[in-house]
């Protein structure tokens, strides 16, 4: 493994993480549009904050992998 398998990986990482948080944002838009709505579903909503919470849980991830907290 080189040192550019390095760069590689975190690049990787990176990509990943900045399409979840995008993704994130995307549901905090879709959940407030449901509950604006005449008609808000509850359900769809629950859906919805279950898979925001799951991105969240795997953003904390990722960025604990790019920079990890070493107690030296």
């Amino acid at each position: 493994m080189g040192a550019n398998d390095t760069g590689d990986a975190e690049t990787d990482l990176g990509s990943e993480l900045g399409r979840l948080k995008e993704e994130h944002r995307d549901l905090d838009a879709a959940i407030e549009a449901l509950k604006v709505g005449i008609v808000s579903d509850q359900l769809q909503i629950q859906r919805l904050k279950k898979r925001k919470l799951f991105l969240r849980d795997r953003i904390s991830h990722l960025e604990d992998q790019i920079h990890p907290d070493i107690i030296a």
